[in-house]
């Protein structure tokens, strides 16, 4: 397709399209999150000291899957385009629930578990639970293969990258939003005593809107962005990872969504743990997805601030805001981290793949390595949350990362010369 061509392509349906799958992108990734407390008590209460651990575990699996499959999704959108990896992307997921319901079966029916020590056990259940999440993990960071790139090189007019990034952000952000409400109203129904008899007919819902979806997106016109990906099986010259600032941004995405997915899960966790703080843990939640919908929506019509400054001002205030946390012990002040996250990603990835052309697709793949720091840093967190016995330590983690950030957005996003594209 020639360049011509490819201006005269109208890519606002296909931006739209890419946005509303943003949003399932969030919907699940965060539904995945809040089972981690529910299955305390469901599957995890004769475990013993390891009860933190193991239900973040949940979280670690789904991550897990992105550095494994990233690859995979970047020479999916190589082989088959963008359109067509997507439609097997959200087949993915729609197996990886179909695990999920599988799990609730085989407690609900057999509740066989295996043992350690005198008085802990394990549900089988729980481990087909876990291969759930990374299942499911796996479609999303297809999905994220495909979405990522083409929100950033969709000619959209009247916008920048980053802005269809927030854009986008945003839509993934109400998911984010919504979905601990969907987890804690409508899946568990507000009680106190969970069961997973609850999820069996939410789970074949997955399933039949998910495949619904895939249906639908084969039907619509997805087409592929020139100088995104490698033409005809064009073999790339250099290795992704001879480009400094990619190489560092995939650090750079570790972090942030090991410090965001920190907050957003954990927080829960610390909130239950302290008295008088078990009513609020679901609402602090989401306040914080709340606050990060906030910020997208603001960061998606400011079209004219660069990313590095987006990510120097947001990483800035975050680690202000924990410190003050941790000073005060007043967790409302890590809700409003929320706020500051929002942007960070967009900002993040944009600055990323600047400048990487034909290498941009692969360089998606590469960056959903990074995504895994949010299975890692909470797993951290709630090892060390056992370990101390309380959560108030472990937000250092948080402090730690926002430092890296704000050194990446001032020195490791800048290009070298060799590093230069020639479009």
């Amino acid at each position: 397709m020639t360049n011509n061509q490819q201006n005269q392509i109208s890519y606002t349906g296909p931006f739209i399209t890419m946005v509303f799958l943003f949003f399932i992108v969030g919907f699940l990734t965060v539904v995945n999150q809040q089972f981690q407390s529910p299955l305390q008590g469901a599957l995890l209460s004769n475990v013993g000291d390891l009860k933190n651990t193991l239900a973040v575990m949940v979280t670690f699996a789904w991550f897990l899957s992105y550095p494994l499959t990233g690859g995979i999704g970047s020479r999916l959108v190589t082989r088959h385009g963008y359109k067509n990896t997507m439609v097997r992307a959200l087949v993915v997921v729609a197996v990886g629930c179909a695990i999920f319901e599988a799990s609730v079966l085989l407690q609900k029916y057999s509740g066989a578990s295996i043992s350690f020590g005198e008085a802990a056990s394990i549900p089988y259940a729980y481990f087909l639970f876990l291969i759930g999440a990374y299942v499911v993990g796996a479609g999303v960071t297809i999905m994220q293969v495909v979405i990522n790139p083409y929100l950033i090189a969709c000619n959209v007019k009247g916008t920048s990258d980053v802005q269809r990034q927030n854009i986008g952000g945003a839509s993934n952000s109400i998911g984010t939003t919504l979905a601990p409400f969907f987890v804690g109203g409508i899946i568990f129904g507000g009680t106190a005593v969970v069961t997973l008899d609850n999820l069996i007919v939410p789970f074949i819902a997955f399933i039949v809107v998910i495949l619904l979806v895939a249906f639908i997106i084969t039907k619509l016109q997805l087409p592929n962005i020139a100088n995104t990906t490698a033409e005809g099986g064009e073999k790339l010259e250099r290795s992704i990872w001879s480009f400094r600032h990619l190489t560092l941004g995939v650090v750079a995405i570790f972090i942030y969504v090991g410090v965001e997915v920190c907050v957003g899960a954990n927080l829960v966790m610390n909130a239950k743990a302290e008295a008088g703080w078990i009513e609020l843990a679901a609402t602090m939640g989401s306040l914080y997805w709340g606050g990060m919908l906030v910020g997208r929506l603001i960061g998606s019509a400011i079209s004219k601030v660069p990313a590095r400054v987006q990510l120097i001002v947001t990483s800035i205030a975050a680690g202000l805001l924990v410190i003050g946390a941790m000073l005060t012990d007043c967790l409302w002040l890590l809700v409003a981290v929320g706020l500051f996250h929002s942007v960070m990603w967009p900002s993040t990835f944009a600055l990323a793949v600047k400048g990487l052309g034909k290498y941009t697709s692969a360089g998606s793949g590469a960056l959903m390595i990074g995504v895994l720091g949010g299975g890692v840093l909470p797993l951290v967190q709630g090892m060390i949350a056992d370990a101390t016995g309380s959560w108030s330590a472990t937000w250092i983690i948080v402090i730690l990362g926002e430092a890296y950030l704000l050194y990446y957005a001032l020195l490791g996003s800048r290009i070298r010369k060799q590093d230069l594209i020639a479009e």
